[in-house]
C-alpha cells in the first residue's frame, strides 16, 4: 500500500508541476506580449483553465498528504469510540461529496458536447471541464490511499490531554 501511495503521490506531484509550469509559460508569454504591444485573446482563458486544473489536482495531493485543514485537537480530545465514529463520518462525507461532484461533472460533459471555448474554438469545452469528474475520482483515490494511516493516527492514538498544552 505504501508503494502505491508513493507512486500515486509522485504522479500527482509531477502533474501539478507540469500544470504549474504551463501556467508560468502562459503568464510570462502574456506579459511579454503586452509589453511588446501584442494582444492575445487566448491567454487569459487558458490561464484560468490551468489555474482551475492546478487547484483540483493540488487539492487531491493535499488530501493524499492529509494536509487539508482539520480538527486534529478536537478529534484527539474525543473518547476513542467517538473518535472512530467521527473519523468514519468525516471520511464518508468527504468521499460522498466528491462522488457527487464527479457524477455532476460527468453529467456536465454531456451538456457541453459540441461547445468550444470562446477564445480557442479548437478546444472543446467538455475537454476542459473533464477536470471535474477526473479530479473528483483522483481525490477519492487519494482519500482511500491515505485512510489507513489516518485511521491509525486518529482511531488508535490515546486521548489528547488538554492540560499538557496549558
Amino acid at each position: 500500500m505504501d508503494r502505491l501511495r508513493t507512486g500515486f503521490r509522485i504522479v500527482l506531484e509531477v502533474a501539478c508541476l507540469l500544470i504549474l509550469l504551463c501556467l508560468l509559460v502562459v503568464v510570462v508569454v502574456a506579459v511579454v506580449a503586452r509589453y511588446s504591444g501584442l494582444l492575445f485573446s487566448w491567454y487569459d482563458e487558458l490561464a484560468s483553465i490551468l489555474l482551475a486544473w492546478l487547484t483540483y489536482f493540488g487539492a487531491a495531493l493535499a488530501a493524499l498528504r492529509r494536509a487539508h485543514l482539520g480538527f486534529d485537537n478536537a478529534m484527539r480530545a474525543l473518547p476513542p469510540r467517538a473518535r472512530r465514529i467521527a473519523f468514519v463520518l468525516a471520511e464518508a462525507m468527504t468521499i460522498g461529496f466528491f462522488a457527487c461532484l464527479g457524477w455532476g461533472g460527468w453529467a456536465l460533459l454531456d451538456i457541453l458536447v459540441g461547445e468550444t471555448l470562446v477564445s480557442m474554438p479548437f478546444v472543446h469545452a467538455s475537454a476542459v471541464q473533464s477536470v471535474i469528474p477526473l479530479a473528483s475520482a483522483v481525490f477519492v483515490m487519494a482519500e482511500m490511499l491515505s485512510m489507513p494511516e489516518a485511521w491509525r493516527r486518529y482511531a488508535d492514538s490515546p486521548a489528547h490531554d488538554h492540560q499538557q498544552q496549558l
